[in-house]
């Protein structure tokens, strides 16, 4: 089915499921009901709150409509005449205050009517295959000032199959949810007395970030990066010149006034990186430098938005800055094109998309700045031979950007790398260098990150391998199961040695059956399971198991010790 075909199918399916909540609730108030990717939604102001046994109530009453075939008629009217038709519908009547043409659309299926401009499928009978999946609350205009009224989310497709195929998919994506894994395998935790959105690391969970973000500084210290830190907190006034107080207020936490200087938490971290480059005078010659910082940044989201690790207020960006000669943007942008790359391959993700996003409505310095810039990122992109897609004003407010998009295992889209180009800051902050003529010139300053935050990144990997994480990112990587308590020393000595070879192995000394322990080893995602008893201290050997359930039998120590090096070393 043609992807604009699909997508009337969609929008007809909310129509009728609109249609269906009328039919259960009379006094049901109507707000907007558009296609989605993969399916549609519609939002009601209800008498009552729905519950699941609702939906199949809903998803019943629309297919018995479904069945009797009827068409979607358009009619265009006044704007009185609408008024009339939606008298009892507060949610239309603002909609139809704020149109600007004379007339306005309205499609009828059946007993119903929306104010809507459409398209639609010809009939009720071209809806093939669809199912409703969840309902949620949503603020109306998403104003949390405004009513919140219930959103029901449905699914449509071509046909069965790939129904059914979709919502398997879905009960796996459900199983890799990061927020239930990092329950199940102590990774992290959020609480209410500290906050929301804001993340504690446990030490499962932390040793795998630190993984993470050691090889992320062995990686940036090869390709020529410099790491620093700057500090949390910085004046207000530096963020009303950079133009983020202006432009990005509402993503900024409240000042605090400390000695009657206004403070606040920082968004982002590349004022202080300008700062380290203007503490000195910097000539041609040292240009590029490149400064990368694990910088905690702090960002007001609203609770209702905020998803486990994915949306959070507090985060740790994977940043770097770097400052050149125009005549070096490009090779740069190649540079951390090529990182990001290697990155994304190191950890395992094949799929993904590049965008590159142009001015948005609200921006700082001039147009020809931005052509400038987004003309660098362009050329850089077909230079490399990278497919990529423009995405129209989705820059951020100082500067085009490529936006690089991961595809994980089950088919979502996560945020992955940024490259921005920006014209602005230097020239708000004077950063400058002097050139080879002996006068100062402006710095292109070159936004990035190669992975995003590791909050998100830490989300995007649990879910992308199901909290089977690859030996190497695994916070335990062997765990060794001595039979009985007379084979608990040979099982520390095991331990021990693998601990030599920098191997994350630990005993596990409770007093319970070897089966239980083997099984609680494998729900952990635990790689390597070592078993040890009488005839492994004899041979200096384990039974070596794997968390896929394989049983590779006794093998020699110094055997299963290179085997876990080896993997550890190929980071598989």
């Amino acid at each position: 089915m043609h992807d604009e075909k699909l997508r009337r199918v969609r929008h007809s399916a909310a129509h009728v499921m609109a249609e269906a909540v009328q039919s259960l609730f009379p006094d049901a108030k109507f707000a907007i009901g558009p296609a989605i990717e993969d399916g549609f939604y519609y939002d009601f102001d209800l008498p009552r709150a729905l519950t699941s046994d609702d939906l199949a109530v809903i998803e019943a009453r629309m297919r018995e409509l479904l069945s009797r075939d009827v068409p979607f008629v358009r009619d265009v009217v006044t704007k009185d005449e609408a008024r009339v038709v939606f008298a009892s519908q507060p949610y239309k009547l603002e909609l139809i205050d704020e149109l600007e043409d004379a007339v306005v659309s309205i499609y009828r299926q059946g007993s119903f009517t929306d104010l809507c401009s459409g398209p639609h499928v010809a009939s009720t009978s071209e809806i093939p295959a669809f199912r409703l999946t969840r309902v949620a609350g949503a603020y109306w205009r998403g104003d949390e000032t405004r009513p919140m009224l219930q959103r029901v989310y449905g699914v449509a497709f071509e046909n069965e199959q790939e129904l059914d195929e979709y919502m398997a998919r879905q009960a796996e994506a459900l199983k890799r949810d990061h927020r239930k894994l990092g329950k199940e395998l102590d990774l992290f935790s959020v609480h209410e007395e500290i906050g929301p959105g804001l993340v504690c690391w446990h030490p499962k969970g932390a040793v795998t970030r630190q993984t993470i973000e050691d090889f992320w500084k062995a990686e940036h210290a090869s390709r020529g990066y410099d790491i620093v830190y700057t500090p949390h907190i910085a004046k207000l006034d530096l963020w009303k010149i950079s133009g983020h107080w202006e432009f990005y207020r509402e993503n900024m936490f409240s000042p605090m006034e400390v000695e009657g200087q206004e403070y606040v938490l920082r968004p982002m971290n590349c004022l202080g990186h300008i700062l380290i480059y203007k503490s000195e005078l910097r000539s041609y010659r040292s240009l590029p430098l490149r400064y990368a910082e694990l910088g905690t940044v702090y960002r007001y989201e609203r609770t209702g938005v905020l998803h486990g690790l994915a949306r959070v207020r507090g985060f740790t960006q994977d940043d770097a800055h770097i400052f050149c000669r125009p005549d070096q943007v490009e090779e740069e942008v190649a540079g951390v094109l090529r990182l990001a790359q290697f990155m994304m391959s190191t950890f395992g993700f094949d799929e993904y998309e590049l965008l590159l996003s142009t001015r948005p409505e609200g921006y700082v310095g001039t147009v020809e700045m931005w052509n400038e810039g987004t003309d660098a990122l362009r050329r850089v992109l077909e230079s490399l031979g990278l497919h990529f897609e423009v995405d129209p004003g989705e820059g951020v407010f100082y500067g085009p950007k490529i936006d690089i998009k991961l595809r994980d295992a089950v088919g979502h889209v996560w945020q992955g790398p940024t490259i921005q180009v920006d014209f602005n800051l230097p020239q708000r902050f004077g950063v400058c260098y002097i050139g080879e003529d002996g006068a100062e010139h402006s710095v292109i300053m070159i936004h990035r990150t190669v992975l995003g935050s590791m909050e998100r990144f830490m989300a995007c990997i649990t879910e992308h391998y199901g909290g089977s994480f690859p030996v190497w990112l695994s916070p335990l990587q062997a765990v060794v199961i001595p039979i009985a308590d007379r084979h608990l020393d040979y099982a520390r000595q095991v331990a021990s040695q693998l601990r030599q070879g920098d191997i994350r192995a630990w005993v596990d000394g409770r007093s319970e059956r070897m089966n239980l322990k083997l099984r609680e080893a494998q729900l952990q995602k635990t790689p390597y399971m070592l078993v040890v008893g009488d005839k492994e201290m004899a041979s200096s050997s384990a039974s070596l198991r794997l968390r896929t359930g394989e049983d590779l039998g006794a093998t020699a120590l110094p055997e299963i010790r290179a085997r876990i090096e080896s993997a550890i070393e190929a980071k598989s």
